[in-house]
């Protein structure tokens, strides 16, 4: 007998895997619709946990269609389990009993989902009626004995339509007689594929059909040998279909399985009799919205992904094993759904046991994302059946008293967080915390993180020395667990929380502890890939002279000033506020992006240049008279114009309410500057156009938030006007697969830095030990000073320019070192503690070394003569395929001062114009002659636009022009190729010559 390679081949795989036989369904003529289900005596008596997945063999004669049940498993569990009930609800003989229960039960299921009627049940009449048997607790036999009674069966070849054409899914799973997921089984090997089964879903599955209703099952797969995708809500072709599979390569797909089926794992391991039970009691949710703006509520049916699954799973199994006081780093792509699975692992470490005892008493969630403040804890509240209690720090002493109270869960903000925690008092003492920390890579960093474990270290220590005291408060704490969650984590980061892996050579190199990369994520689809549609913008300016001598200035300097005069310009915003509201609308309105809801995001280097571009959009699609607006962000309150405006005053509504209204027509544009650029998920972003330098982390996070999914954005575009590609991909290289520290920070770098500090002789080691008796001891604040002020003295009085530089520049890299090595470092120094201390009040008090700005006046010499931009060729920036290695914290330090580039102002313009300059025309003369004087002649001369500058206004004159304008550059094809082909293929300069020539021809006129 040959393989049997077929779908068919495929159901029996999966049954004999989960029952132990292949549940080949009774070959015979099919039931009429109308057919009630009969009920078999073996059932009652048959064996549970006998075969090898521990489920049972359903068939498909035994499905009722009218009320979407398996009767016969439905009455051999309430027959074992609730006798009394199953008899006087007579679900072994049709009638009006019986159908009355049923109705009842569909209608619970319509009105409240299956998740919810297995967790709780059912009230039916003067029954209570258990659907199901939660996991029992370790010891308790009676309810072993329950959760064994639970039926979970497969039915293959399910035929769930009511009408006579008897359609049939391949495989149903159902507790209890409930049904709970279904499969559509595709085969390689008959050239279909998982997308082929998606596409059945979608087409043949109507989602009108009572077992497709939302929260009637669970979970829809499509499963082939290669790939599983789920849905949760089937809605026919707009059924949204995601990836359920482990990752291959830090990619998408599966790893090769020397033991079965690359999907095995679906049947063997997550839909086990305890694994489905743990997601249907820990991860399976419908989580209920509602819209503040129409008061309409929105349930949406949430399934864990495999990501998430596997993280919390692996951080509990860990977290049992081990007693509190371990780190551990996730790193897991944003966008990946990371509010959930700390949602999900926040819950269930509250009821984590060992040894009869609670693993942890507290758990703490600390995020630095405001707006995932109320996600966060929005998501946890959704398990209240758990019997978690949340609490959520917002003032002054909420933590201590959440503590005191014995809340399990506690919520925070990292900006509130280290000031709430030096309110915790002695009662803690004995107690076990798990921190999670969402985006550790900012959340973590020095000071933040010395609050958090002084804070939370036992007050009462036994240890006498108060330098001592202080420097084990700073130690990572031995009775806290630490989860931290971040896309992007930093070299810091990684050895604080990362897993340690000792190389042969000495290094040690560190781990995330889970990975979801950036690569898999964008080839599952759960992100879009923000690099894919890359634009760098060009920006071409001259500068000319005002003055008639030729100054000297400092060149480096000066050509950074020069660069932030002319793209700050009033012209400059300007030009590209048209740009980005021409593409908009051209580009991504007109092509009906997001199905017509796309928005985009303007990224500032500043507040003043927020405003700016505010005012510019807004003024400009005033002016195409467009229906949309923009909306601008910035924290507090700024002058413009002479006036004090905010955020809340420009857009006329409270800040609050921007990222609501950005979703509401007419606002599509959302002008920021430093706000909503990171932890801001909205997946109607589509479009981003930059206005800042942005590098490493930053420019990752800014760029990523145009990455979230959405079932009818297909794709994003990134307009930048100030970094190039090389820089982009530099970046996001890092973080594109798993990041992994090269090597630990040296502490013997450490011991070299406080050498030489030392032997600059700024201090005496005696003036170090005065201050910090002084300071420990409580000392007031004007007995620090004179022994500060001594050694500024010195500082400013025996060493040279280089001198100062080199030793403030050291004592910077010390301190930076010595804050982050003092939390992990497993043994203290008090001579580094006393130094830091020291040093902490010193530095400050370090005057810089006086630099005359040899690049003053530059601003005054000059103006600036045209501006232009210029679109470069849309690109994919590819990034390479590696997991990316990043080096330690720095310790070095020091250096001198920079000797400033003295050049002439006409040479500094040259340079300054031949790097942003001009188009290089074959004939410059006779094109500048063109520009100036013919082609404004000939528009000027045309009497269409002739009539329309005498009799209308400005915006028709401007009309008319531009088809002039085109005539006249039509005609101009004869004489110049040139400078006809750049008029029509240069989109900058095209703009920059049309605005001229209407410039040069509307105002003579007028």
């Amino acid at each position: 007998m040959t393989t049997d390679t077929s779908e068919r081949g495929l159901e029996r795989l999966i049954c004999t895997a989960l029952t132990g036989e292949a549940c080949d369904p009774v070959v015979g003529p099919a039931i009429a619709m109308h057919e009630r289900p009969r009920v078999y005596g073996a059932l009652f008596t048959a064996p549970v946990t006998a075969h090898s997945g521990g489920w049972i063999c359903g068939t498909p004669e035994d499905y009722d269609r009218e009320y979407c049940v398996d009767l016969a498993q439905l009455s051999a569990f309430l027959t074992v389990t609730q006798p009394e009930v199953a008899e006087a609800l007579a679900l072994d003989e049709e009638g009006p009993t019986r159908r009355k229960f049923l109705a009842r039960l569909q209608g619970e299921i319509s009105k409240r989902g299956t998740i919810d009627v297995l967790r709780h049940g059912l009230k039916h009449g003067p029954h209570t009626i258990d659907l199901f048997y939660g996991t029992p607790s370790p010891g308790n036999e009676r309810a072993a004995e329950r959760y064994a009674a639970n039926r979970f069966s497969v039915t293959r070849q399910l035929r769930y339509s009511r009408d006579e054409t008897q359609r049939a899914l391949d495989l149903g799973l159902f507790i209890n007689g409930l049904p709970v997921a279904t499969f559509e089984l595709k085969n390689s090997l008959t050239k279909q594929t998982v997308e082929d089964a998606v596409q059945q879903y979608q087409r043949d599955r109507d989602p009108r059909e009572k077992l497709f209703e939302f929260g009637r099952c669970v979970v829809h797969f499509a499963v082939d040998d290669h790939e599983v995708r789920f849905c949760t809500h089937l809605k026919g072709k707009s059924s949204w279909f995601l990836p359920f599979n482990q990752g291959w390569q830090s990619g998408a797909g599966n790893p090769p399985n020397p033991n079965g089926l690359k999907t095995d794992y679906l049947w063997k391991r997550v839909l086990t009799r305890d694994g489905l039970t743990d997601i249907l009691e820990n991860y399976a949710q419908v989580v209920e919205t509602k819209d503040e703006k129409t008061g309409r509520r929105r349930a949406v049916q949430i399934w864990p992904r495999y990501h998430q699954l596997d993280v919390v799973r692996k951080l509990l199994a860990d977290s049992r094993a081990h007693r509190p006081g371990r780190r551990y780093l996730i790193q897991h792509s944003a966008g990946s759904g990371k509010s959930n699975s700390i949602a999900w692992l926040a819950h269930q470490l509250i009821g984590l046991k060992k040894d009869e005892g609670s693993v942890f008493d507290s758990i703490i969630v600390v995020t630095d994302r405001r707006i995932l403040d109320q996600q966060i804890r929005d998501t946890i509240k959704q398990f209240a059946q758990v019997g978690a209690t949340v609490g959520h720090a917002e003032h002054s002493g909420d933590l201590r008293r959440f503590i005191a109270e014995g809340k399990k869960i506690i919520i925070s903000t990292v900006q509130k967080f280290p000031f709430i925690l030096d309110e915790i008092g002695s009662e803690h003492r004995g107690r076990s915390f798990a921190i999670i920390i969402d985006e550790a890579h900012s959340s973590q960093g020095g000071k933040a993180a010395g609050a958090m474990n002084e804070a939370l270290a036992e007050p009462e220590d036994q240890i006498n020395d108060a330098l001592e005291k202080r420097m084990q408060a700073r130690k990572m704490l031995d009775h806290a667990s630490y989860f931290a969650f971040t896309a992007t984590p930093k070299n810091k980061t990684l050895e604080i929380f990362g897993e340690p892996d000792p190389l042969a050579d000495g290094k040690v190199k560190h781990w995330p502890f889970h990975s979801y990369t950036m690569k898999q994520a964008i080839q599952e689809g759960f992100i879009l890939d923000v690099l894919k549609h890359y634009t760098p913008v060009e920006s071409y300016y001259k500068l000319v002279k005002k003055v008639e001598g030729d100054p000297e200035f400092d060149s480096k300097r000066a050509k950074k000033k020069l660069r932030r005069y002319v793209e700050s310009h009033e012209h400059a915003i300007r030009l590209k506020a048209e740009i980005m509201v021409d593409h908009f609308h051209e580009q991504v309105l007109a092509l009906n992006k997001i199905g017509g809801q796309a928005r985009a995001m303007v990224v500032t280097n500043g507040i003043e240049r927020a405003i700016q571009y505010f005012h510019a959009i807004s003024d400009y699609l005033a002016e195409r008279k467009s229906r949309h607006q923009a909306i601008v962000a910035f924290s507090g309150e700024h002058e413009y114009g002479g006036a004090k405006v905010t955020e809340a005053s420009l857009n006329g509504f409270p800040s609050s309410r921007i990222a609501d209204r950005i979703q509401q027509d007419p606002y599509r544009f959302l002008v920021c500057a430093d706000k909503f650029q990171t932890g801001y998920d909205e997946p109607l972003l589509h479009t981003m156009y930059v206005d800042k330098v942005l590098s490493g982390i930053k420019a990752v996070q800014t760029l990523s938030r145009l990455n979230r999914a959405h079932p009818k954005k297909h794709d994003v575009f990134v307009l930048d006007f100030m970094n190039d590609a090389d820089t982009i991909q530099e970046a996001f290289a890092d973080y594109y697969r798993t990041t992994i520290l090269a090597e630990e920070t040296d502490p013997n770098k450490l011991h070299d830095l406080k050498a030489a500090l030392d032997g600059s002789q700024v201090y005496a080691p005696e003036q170090i030990d005065q201050l910090v008796t002084l300071y420990i001891g409580g000392a007031d604040r004007d007995r620090l000073d004179p022994i500060l002020d001594a050694c500024v003295a010195v500082y400013k009085g025996q060493l040279d320019e280089d001198g100062q530089v080199d030793f403030k520049g050291k004592a910077k890299a010390f301190l930076r070192a010595y804050g982050f090595l003092s939390s992990i470092l497993p043994y203290t120094n008090a001579e580094w503690e006393k130094l830091s201390i020291f040093l902490t009040f010193l530095v400050p008090k370090l005057p810089a070394p006086v630099e005359e700005d040899l690049s003053k006046g530059i601003l005054e010499a000059i103006d600036m003569d045209s501006y232009r931009v210029e679109k470069q060729a849309a690109m994919k920036i590819q990034l390479f395929d590696a997991d990316a290695e990043i080096e330690p914290v720095p310790t070095t330090g020091g250096g001198h001062k920079l000797e400033p580039e003295i050049d002439r102002l006409s040479n500094i313009l040259k340079v300054f114009n031949d790097q942003f300059g001009n188009i290089p025309w074959t004939d410059s003369d006779r094109v500048h002659k063109l520009i100036t004087e013919d082609i404004p002649g000939r528009v000027s001369a045309d009497a269409a636009y002739q009539n329309a500058r005498k009799n209308s206004d400005k915006q028709n004159a401007r009309i008319e022009h531009d088809k002039a304008l085109a005539r006249v550059m039509t005609a101009v094809l004869k004489d110049d190729t040139e400078l006809f082909k750049q008029f029509m293929d240069n989109e900058g300069f095209r703009r920059w010559l049309t605005d001229t020539v209407f410039g040069l021809t509307y105002e003579a006129a007028v």
